[in-house]
């Protein structure tokens, strides 16, 4: 499968990991940097969504998504496990739930680009616990990537998901060439994506921003 992300903003926290373990698959480990563990945010929009050999469909190839995360590690591979993930199309959350095994919901979804600034907001229309967002980012200057071995490509360069079907742990691969990230002036956030999950998070987040990359989706596996 083939899709365009744009306008990524990504937010972590860092949270401790015996909080994040009763919350992800008994065969994986919370992934840490220097001891920390980290609970993300990441809000963003989608396009050109579609199968190999297929033209987009525009009923379901574009629409924004928003996601609660962290990262962990099945032997020496390193991924990211999703909490909760908002996509403001009905059919779209009804056929990835189905078809990649993760905790999609349908929600009512804008987000906004006007020159240096990006508006993001949500609010959950299906599941038991309601959740919302708003938020609002101002970024500016060159773009620059991530380098290796530093906190930045930690929660930024992950080409690996993690979930589960009757508790077999799945896996699929993604492939795209590194964000090109952007320098993030300010944000004011105000969110329940991660309360209703029963995560607190506190302090100011750890922020990026990527204008956006093309990505390959490859199929669900068994992880072995």
């Amino acid at each position: 499968m083939y899709q365009r992300w744009h306008h990524l903003l990504f937010l972590h926290w860092p949270i401790d990991p015996d909080a994040l373990r009763p919350h992800i698959h008994d065969d994986l480990e919370v992934d840490t940097f220097e001891g920390k563990a980290y609970l993300g945010l990441v809000l963003f929009t989608m396009s050109g969504i579609r199968p190999r050999l297929v033209p987009p469909l525009p009923w379901i190839s574009s629409f924004h998504e928003f996601n609660v995360r962290t990262y962990v590690r099945h032997a020496d591979r390193g991924g990211v496990w999703f909490f909760s993930l908002d996509a403001a199309n009905s059919l779209g959350a009804a056929l990835a739930r189905s078809l990649f095994k993760l905790p999609y919901h349908h929600a009512r979804m804008d987000m906004r680009n006007s020159g240096g600034t990006v508006h993001y907001s949500g609010d959950r229309l299906t599941g038991q616990r309601p959740a919302r967002v708003e938020a609002t980012a101002g970024v500016s200057g060159d773009t620059w990537l991530a380098a290796p071995g530093t906190l930045d490509n930690f929660l930024i360069e992950r080409y690996r998901l993690f979930t589960e079907c009757r508790n077999e742990l799945l896996t699929l691969q993604v492939r795209h060439t590194p964000y090109p990230l952007r320098r993030v002036d300010s944000v004011e956030i105000d969110q329940s994506l991660t309360t209703a999950l029963g995560f607190d998070v506190v302090g100011d987040p750890i922020l990026h921003y990527s204008d956006g990359v093309s990505t390959e989706i490859f199929g669900l596996e068994r992880a072995v």
